[in-house]
């Protein structure tokens, strides 16, 4: 279903070192001082947000009204890499949400168009969840089909990420049931784990090895005990590893053969009859990179054709001029959401278009719980034999949340 590479760092070769705490934090301000844009986890504090979940949030006894974001620093101070999951991944750093491709103006019977950068300043994230620069990696493939995405791939090349292993954040996550870790370095160019004292540092491409040598003053300053946090590292990976394999085990392979044969199968059509369409899935989601194109007038004869995300959750996605509609419902947008992640990109691709990291599960209103789903899916793959009601829960549940919202 995906390739096996092993992308752990331990399994790379990546040469480790030591950097201290405050030498991470005088990086980020050297970076910052030398006007290098600095994309890291933030500290936010949800008060701040118009939304009701937040608004509801700030009002609990007791509450931490606190989330993580990716964000430009403004000072090496506000870098919080100790914290959980960010709420959105690193994708609209790539893909924005919405983008000019060029700009046009007509003379007569004569269009002039303006073309826009496709390259970028030198840019570095820091603290990268493994889950996001992995979605990096596996939209790549689709960005560079059958046509090379110039600003997709513009940012890319500008852009050196390093990541910070995930300890894994609660039962949602299962990047391991995709072939992935939590210190996985896939989409990335070096990693850092937490020790004492600060982190150990692996460079794992050249363009990490190259950032690595070039602020060398604060890599591998070196404290003594670099083979007892080398250990430690080892232990703290690790134990992530088989904390985030205990929320799912499944037979990939088995998985996208059940999904891609069981077009019209009754567990599908009740997941479906659940989701809400709001898409709030697919704008969380790291590897989501579905978008329209319009032309937006500014004047007279003049306008910008932009790129815009769009969701495939959505009942006009597919809606053709005609009226027609080849996904008139939600069970089947549901399905295709599925069948897309787990068995069309992998047969193209040779990928999951998935990395685990649980945000679907998290913002889904309808209690969509993608872990549960999976795991029920893989019982009907490949052991036929077990108890039926383990492959009917999530059925079940569905109907059940379907009865209730009926009049």
């Amino acid at each position: 279903m995906t390739d096996q590479t092993d992308t752990r760092p331990d399994r790379e070769g990546g040469d480790r070192c030591f950097i201290r705490e405050a030498d991470l934090r005088e990086l980020t301000a050297e970076l910052l001082a030398a006007g290098t844009e600095v994309i890291a986890p933030v500290a936010v504090d949800v008060c701040a947000s118009p939304s009701a979940i937040a608004s509801a949030a700030c009002r609990m006894p007791g509450a931490a009204p606190i989330e993580i974001e990716y964000r430009a620093l403004e000072d090496a101070s506000d870098l919080d890499v100790s914290r959980g999951m960010p709420v959105l991944s690193l994708k609209s750093y790539f893909l924005p949400e919405h983008e000019a491709l060029f700009c046009w103006r007509q003379h007569g019977t004569q269009i002039e168009m303006k073309q826009v950068a496709t390259t970028f300043p030198p840019r570095v994230i820091l603290g990268a969840k493994p889950c996001d620069s992995a979605a990096l990696a596996i939209v790549d493939k689709v960005m560079n089909w059958d046509y090379e995405d110039e600003l997709w791939n513009g940012r890319r090349e500008a852009t050196t990420i390093i990541n910070m292993a995930c300890p894994g954040i609660d039962e949602s996550c299962f990047c391991t049931a995709v072939d992935l870790a939590p210190d996985s370095t896939k989409g990335a160019d070096g990693l850092l784990t937490p020790v004492d004292g600060g982190y150990i540092f692996e460079a794992t491409t050249d363009k990490g090895r190259a950032f690595a040598s070039e602020h060398k003053s604060h890599f591998c300053a070196g404290s003594g005990g670099e083979e007892h946090r080398g250990r430690q590292a080892d232990d703290e990976r690790a134990a992530a590893r088989a904390r985030v394999a205990g929320n799912l085990e499944i037979d990939a392979q088995s998985v996208r053969d059940w999904i891609d044969t069981h077009f019209d199968d009754p567990l599908l059509a009740a997941l479906g009859a659940r989701c809400n369409g709001c898409g709030a899935c697919t704008s969380v989601c790291p590897t989501c990179h579905c978008f329209d194109i319009i032309d937006e007038e500014e004047g007279v004869g003049k306008g910008t054709r932009r790129r815009c995300w769009d969701t495939c959750q959505a009942g006009k996605f597919t809606l053709h001029a005609s009226g027609h509609n080849p996904r008139e419902n939600q069970g089947a947008r549901y399905r295709q959401r599925l069948n897309h992640k787990f068995a069309i990109y992998p047969l193209k691709f040779g990928e999951v278009l998935c990395t685990g990291c649980g945000r679907c599960t998290r913002v889904c209103h309808a209690g969509q719980d993608l872990v549960e789903i999976l795991a029920a899916i893989d019982v009907a793959a490949r052991r036929p034999g077990a108890p039926a009601e383990t492959v009917e829960a999530v059925s079940d549940t569905a109907s059940a949340d379907t009865a209730e919202a009926t009049p």
